[in-house]
């Protein structure tokens, strides 16, 4: 397979001048703010912040050059980001109109109380379940009627019930494991589980764009953690012979174990974990396989049953898949998926399964419906249905975008499709101006990405119809050419 290109790659010249010069400027602008604040502080025209002050002697909450970036650039762009909806998130839905101040004072939103109608191009709704009707949603009020709400305990403490181990057993058999444990949140999966899994004297080595929560169990793990080239099985195989060659440091004894940690869909790159080559890697030097499927499970594959399925790997050649039920299932929670024996353990040893209050039951329940429809149990193919819309409707948006002249990174078949967007001052530009066409988007810049790599990143899903698609596309290409979006494609 072809070494991807970084989104940073052919950037042209001019560009590249204008991010520098534009970050210059802001932090130029941001830093003269800043003096003109302190100094009417200082001067009695305005109110310093109770954060910034030292109270009965004890340490200030905030210092204002660890708070600078939040409080002077970013508060210029708040209102890109934290929308609050109003609806289910399906394909469209309304968001609450709000007003942005921003002054010297302070930055502040005013609701208006306005629904705004938009189309969804922005949420994790893969497979459509995010619906106001239809069996999976009966049967979840159903549950709650039954069941009630809340669990109001942990696993070990009555909070474990018929239909987590029902969930549990079907979960392991759609992904094709022994056994699985789940959690209630995302997040927690992978920083509660990782540190139960290696620790002092263990080697985890990690891909370099890995979400947030596999770097924090990494870190909370106490084990050695060595970073390679994003999605580079070549560079993961240099690090894995050097690792070995010199054992741990100080003693250099062998490591007692190594983990290798990836994703199956990298969120913020668009791109489809090259997984027949990481487990060849793997096997040839005897290391554990980790396989993060938060946004693959549900999203690839003839059966979308992950990336296993998608690549035509064995389940078995990953020692570990750990995966969310926030995105396709259109619920909540995690799990992870292995050996009986890892999971027994994990259920005495995670943090998050034996700490955290048990998943919603009516939560659990949308999974199991949800599952029942993508796997045919319901008795209809509408599973198959939204598997393969979901395909042609990220393929569709990703070619006629490319077409367009945009600079679209990230894989075919993949349903986060980001398009580059380089210059810091087009990140607001871009995410107003399709507001104001009725179209609701994610855009990400640094440090959340690299100084150069500031994009939107558009989410496709199976509720989506091809006009829905196409009325978004022609506002996107409108907007795309009045602010000079159009870099032009990378070839793979």
């Amino acid at each position: 397979m072809p070494k991807k290109h970084s989104p940073a790659d052919s950037i042209p010249l001019l560009t590249l001048i204008a991010v520098y010069y534009g970050f210059v400027f802001a932090i130029t602008i941001s830093h003269l703010r800043g003096i003109v604040d302190r100094m009417r502080e200082l001067l009695g025209y305005a109110k310093e912040d109770d954060a910034f002050l030292s109270k009965g002697g004890n340490a200030p909450l905030l210092k204002r050059k660890d708070y600078f970036y939040t409080r002077y650039m970013f508060g210029r762009l708040r209102d890109c980001w934290d929308r609050p909806i109003c609806s289910r998130p399906g394909p469209n839905f309304d968001l609450m109109g709000r007003e942005y101040s921003f002054s010297v004072s302070g930055n502040y939103f005013e609701y208006t109380g306005q629904k705004i109608p938009s189309l969804n191009l922005g949420s994790y709704n893969y497979l459509g379940f995010a619906e106001n009707g239809g069996q999976c949603i009966e049967h979840t009020i159903d549950a709650v009627k039954k069941y009630g709400v809340g669990t109001t305990g942990t696993r070990p403490e009555a909070g474990y019930t018929h239909l987590h181990a029902k969930l549990e057993k079907k979960i392991a058999e759609f992904v094709g494991k022994e056994d699985a444990v789940i959690f209630d949140m995302g997040y927690a999966t992978n920083s509660t589980s990782i540190p139960a899994l290696i620790g002092k004297g263990g080697l985890i080595i990690s891909d370099s764009l890995n979400h947030a929560s596999i770097v924090m169990g990494c870190r909370g793990s106490g084990a050695k953690i060595k970073v390679f080239k994003h999605n580079d099985p070549e560079d993961l195989e240099r690090v894995l012979r050097q690792s070995i060659a010199e054992g741990q440091p100080r003693t250099h004894r062998d490591w007692k174990k190594i983990l290798i940690v990836v994703e199956g869909i990298y969120s913020m790159e668009g791109e489809i974990l090259r997984l027949p080559e990481i487990v060849a890697v793997k096997k040839k030097y005897k290391a554990y396989l980790y396989v993060d499927e938060a946004h693959s499970i549900g999203a690839l594959g003839k059966t979308a049953r992950g990336v296993c399925d998608y690549w035509g790997v064995d389940p078995a050649d990953v020692d570990i898949l750990m995966g969310t039920f926030t995105k396709s299932f259109g619920s909540v929670g995690g799990y992870i998926a292995s050996d009986k024996n890892l999971i027994a353990h994990l259920r005495r040893s995670s943090y998050g399964a034996v700490y955290s209050s048990s998943m919603s039951l009516p939560c659990v329940q949308m999974i199991l419906s949800a599952l029942d429809v993508i796997t045919g149990a319901d008795g209809t193919t509408s599973g198959q249905q939204r598997i393969t819309a979901l395909r042609e409707n990220s393929n569709f948006f990703r070619t006629k975008l490319k077409e367009m002249g945009f600079r679209v990174i990230g894989d075919q078949d993949s349903p986060i499709i980001p398009v580059m967007l380089f210059h810091p001052g087009k990140i607001a530009f871009f995410s107003r101006m399709c507001l104001d066409k009725r179209i609701a988007i994610v855009v990400v810049g640094f440090p959340a990405t690299a100084l150069l790599a500031s994009r939107a990143r558009f989410c496709i899903s199976a509720g989506h119809t091809k006009e829905d698609l196409a009325r978004g596309l022609e506002s996107i290409n409108e907007i795309g050419r009045r602010i000079m979006l159009k870099y032009g494609s990378v070839d793979d």
